[in-house]
């Protein structure tokens, strides 16, 4: 490891003592709270919509969540580990790709994914003595 990395790898724990990140990947539905300066004045602005990417690059990464937004796609690339985002994990998605662009050519039911149910094995005694 040379000294970026581990300069990297220190700010992100430092960071991280302060704010915790949800286990989330592409297909879940996310709740962005964004603090916004305007002027004086710091308010919470929320953006909610699904992640179609996530990039892994130490400090560098990131999170594109697209929402429809009157009929038109909006998307936005978040940084994960910016001081000035809280993330909220709403629900979670039944996906088998990592980046989902293909949901920017559909509209309608076609963008929809379904839930993901959670499921517990050890926890339906059913399931443990057919195992």
């Amino acid at each position: 490891m040379n000294a970026l990395q581990s300069f990297e790898k220190k700010e992100c724990e430092k960071l991280l003592m302060n704010k915790s990140i949800p286990e989330f990947v592409a297909g879940d539905m996310l709740k962005i709270a964004v603090k916004v300066l305007e002027g004086e004045k710091e308010r919470t602005q929320f953006f909610e919509g699904v992640c179609i990417g996530r990039r892994s690059r130490g400090m560098g990464s990131s999170l594109t969540v697209r929402k429809m937004s009157f009929g038109e796609g909006v998307e936005r690339v978040f940084p994960l580990y910016s001081p000035n985002i809280t993330i909220e994990v709403v629900r979670r998605g039944v996906v088998r790709r990592a980046k989902l662009y293909y949901l920017r050519g559909r509209l309608g039911k076609a963008a929809r994914i379904s839930e993901r149910k959670a499921f517990n094995r050890s926890a339906d005694p059913e399931q443990s003595q057919k195992m």
